[in-house]
């Protein structure tokens, strides 16, 4: 590259090309490679072979290839490769002594390097120079002793030339060093080469103590037992249980422990194996262990001790629940079922008192509903099963002075304790139990059991101090009432029974004042007292006029045996229909009727029965709109509603559209005939009526129809029945709405239907 005369570098031009357009013949990368393979551009030819006649071309031979080779040498003398093929093409000339030089000089630069020393051994070894050899590999172990590779060359040399004792010797100055597993392996497999088992025997002793793992007592016990020591195989197993202690045992020992024991039928000891390690391995550990002994009590084993194994294995899994959470209570409830089934009193005593120990870190009774259960437990595993009753009493103590009373309290415990005193006979101890629960929290349960405690003790004057003392803490409660007078009735105490339902129903709060006053009702009647009983009914309908009081007061007035019990029960229904008028719940007064209905059907006449029919009202279907919470429109909602004469009579559009109707389906029968007439001259056939028409036509079918106005009037007088007649029509009309256009719909539709073949019906449309 040219310069110019101020110094800078000149970027020589570039040639421009001329003919920018792709060549006819294009060549690719392919091609290219594929043709210089073809000819073969890459490859050199090799050199020439030189054939050497004479000493003196051997001889200028050997001084070049050397001086090449102390070229690279000297040009890197850390490659060792280059020292390593100088050696070897000196060895291949049969140059020992130049070879040994060129190794020596070699480990002078790199005496570390592994592979220079085996080479440099092995080269010894291949040329018969045996001493060498040895005085190499003692140089090699000494400055590289973790190089296991020398030791295994140099015993295998000293084995292989039949030197036993010196191979010992190696081995021993390798064991100094305290090398890896297999090492000491390869010791002990080359005494047993020559049978020296006591030797084996010591080795292994040192071997164990180096390295002290589970798996190499194994096989020192193993060991013994193939040469048939079977004493010395059992006491390696046990000094390895004794140096591996309870901190660090381990399944496999234990497992191939009882298999040597189980191989030498002490069935006895095997068993004793299993369960001292299960004592002492933890739970996750021993799923192994377990596996083993289920297997080995299967085999040699009873049904007992098959379901020890089983016990076992679950004893410690809900060991491992009950550690992971405490607070588990069901977990505790199995373990406890389990342990109290095989176990002794003693450890399902201790199992108990580490569950009731767990207290709930909350005083929030839904969180010791499941713990209180515990307590209940162990007092009555205490009574029933270890029969120690002041072992009980202290349970249930104890359970009671750890429950916070003034935030909740549980009467299932207060009264169990009572139970177990009575049990003992201790009634005066089950008093003071019951007194105190109802002193410190009185419950309605509370109250309930020490009452049913009484009454089953006949301790009558009790019961009734216990009955008050519950009024004043709940006198809203009906079925305390119901229940002291019914105690009053049985002691044959009427007046008293009496006043104390008299009090109750005098209560400005009830929970159930229905059931309350039924119960009244029910007494007066069984204790004949028929006036008190209407008495009774009369003030109650005073303050309800529910549908149900007056069908039990009808029924009433007709079960009492009278001559005049059915007036007096259709007065009731009349009375109840009269007085229910205003009541907005149509379903209530329809009950109503309906009981009356059947009433009249079993005891009355048939102008009675009429009386009730005409009653009844009409079911239709409307339609009413619905409203969502957020005040949008939700629809339309179909549902019935009944219609009963007596409001019908009440209201001028009904009353109207009723009249209307009679008026329209009058004149349309007229106009029928007269059609009849004129299709049928000779009068042979007479017209045909739909039966709706047939059926509702009156008598005198040959008079004109009177105008709406006129109908009215006479409508007027015989309100009743016209209504009666159009009640198919009501139900029809009413279906849509109460409008005049509804009605006018449906009187569209029974025309259309009455006069499809008749076309005079559809010009009136």
């Amino acid at each position: 590259m040219a310069s110019t005369a101020a110094g800078k570098q000149r970027i020589p031009k570039v040639a421009k090309v001329k003919n920018k357009a792709p060549a006819e013949v294009q060549i690719t990368a392919e091609q290219l490679l594929r043709e210089a393979k073809e000819r073969e551009l890459e490859l050199l030819p090799p050199p020439p072979k030189q054939k050497i006649t004479d000493e003196e071309e051997l001889n200028d031979y050997k001084l070049k290839k050397r001086k090449g080779f102390e070229d690279n040498i000297r040009k890197n003398r850390t490659v060792i490769s280059n020292w390593i093929k100088y050696a070897q093409w000196e060895e291949s000339l049969k140059e020992v002594h130049r070879a040994r030089s060129i190794y020596e000089r070699a480990l002078d630069v790199d005496h570390r390097n592994i592979t220079l020393w085996l080479k440099y051994a092995e080269m010894e070894m291949k040329s018969g120079q045996v001493n060498h050899a040895r005085n190499i590999w003692d140089r090699a172990i000494t400055i590289l002793p973790r190089v296991n590779q020398f030791w295994y060359k140099y015993t295998f040399m000293e084995e292989m030339l039949g030197n036993v004792a010196g191979c010992r010797q190696v081995f021993e100055r390798w064991m100094e060093w305290e090398p890896g597993e297999q090492p000491w392996h390869s010791y002990i497999n080359f005494e047993l080469r020559y049978k020296e088992v006591d030797k084996g025997r010591t080795i292994y002793e040192r071997f164990v103590i180096v390295h002290p793992e589970v798996k190499n007592w194994i096989k020192y016990a193993r060991f013994e037992e193939k040469h048939g020591y079977i004493a010395h195989s059992r006491k390696v197993y046990e000094r390895s249980v004794e140096f591996f202690g309870e901190d660090y045992v381990d399944e496999n020992l234990f497992v191939a422990f009882a298999k040597f024991e189980e191989t030498q039928k002490e069935f006895e000891r095997v068993r004793v194996i299993y369960k001292y390690a299960l004592d002492r391995i933890p739970k996750p550990q021993a799923q192994e262990l377990f596996k083993f002994y289920t297997m080995f009590e299967k085999k040699f084993g009873d049904r007992g001790g098959i379901e020890e194994v089983i016990v076992s294995k679950r004893r410690f899994q809900y060991e491992e629940e009950v550690k992971a959470n405490p607070h588990n209570y069901d977990a505790w409830f199995d373990y406890l079922r389990l342990v109290e089934n095989d176990a002794d009193p003693d450890t399902v005593r201790e199992v108990y008192e580490r569950a009731i120990a767990n207290i709930p870190p909350i005083q929030e009774k839904r969180h010791w509903k499941r713990y209180i259960y515990l307590w209940i437990n162990y007092a009555l595993y205490e009574e029933l099963e270890v029969k120690d009753p002041e072992k009980t009493r202290q349970v249930y103590q104890a359970s009671l002075d750890l429950i916070p009373h003034k935030k909740f309290t549980f009467a299932k415990i207060w009264l169990l304790y009572a139970q177990f005193e009575i049990r003992q006979k201790n009634l005066q101890g089950a008093r003071r139990v019951m007194g105190t629960a109802i002193g410190k929290c009185p419950k309605n349960k509370l109250l309930k059991g020490y009452i049913e405690l009484e009454l089953q003790l006949r301790e009558f004057d009790r019961c009734r101090k216990l009955y008050e003392k519950y009024l004043e803490f709940s006198p809203e409660n009906c079925t305390t009432w119901i229940k002291f007078s019914e105690l009053e009735t049985i002691l044959g105490d009427g007046e008293r029974a009496r006043a104390i339902f008299e009090l109750a129903i005098g209560q400005p709060r009830l929970d159930m004042p229905e059931v309350l006053w039924k119960s009244y009702i029910d007494f007066e009647i069984e204790q004949e007292e028929f006036e008190n009983t209407r008495n009774l009914y009369r003030r109650l309908l005073q303050r309800t006029q529910h549908v149900k009081v007056w069908i039990s007061y009808a029924k009433y007035e007709l079960s009492i045996n009278g001559p005049d019990r059915l007036q007096k029960s259709r007065q009731i229904f009349e009375e109840a229909n009269k007085g229910m008028r205003s009541c907005e719940e149509k379903e209530e007064r329809l009950m109503l009727l309906e009981s009356w209905r059947e009433f009249e059907r079993e005891f009355g006449s048939e102008s009675s029965m009429d009386r009730v029919r005409e009653l009844m009202p009409d079911k239709v279907k409307k339609r009413r709109k619905l409203t969502a919470e957020d005040g949008s429109d939700a629809g339309w909602e179909e549902y019935y509603d009944y219609i009963f004469p007596e409001d019908a009579a009440n209201q001028p559009n009904l009353k109207l559209l009723a009249m209307a109707k009679m008026w329209k389906r009058q004149q349309m029968v007229d106009e029928d005939e007269e059609n009849g007439e004129g299709n049928d001259d000779e009068g042979e056939k007479s017209p045909e009526k739909s039966p709706e028409v047939a059926e509702e036509t009156p008598p005198s079918s040959d008079q004109p129809a009177a105008p709406p106005e006129n109908d009215s009037e006479r409508n007027a007088e015989n309100e009743t029945e016209e209504e009666k007649k159009t009640k198919d029509d009501d139900r029809d009309d009413s279906s849509s709405s109460d409008s005049d256009d509804g009605g006018k719909k449906g009187e569209k539709e029974r025309k259309s239907g009455g006069e499809k073949e008749r076309k005079s019906g559809e010009d009136k449309e």
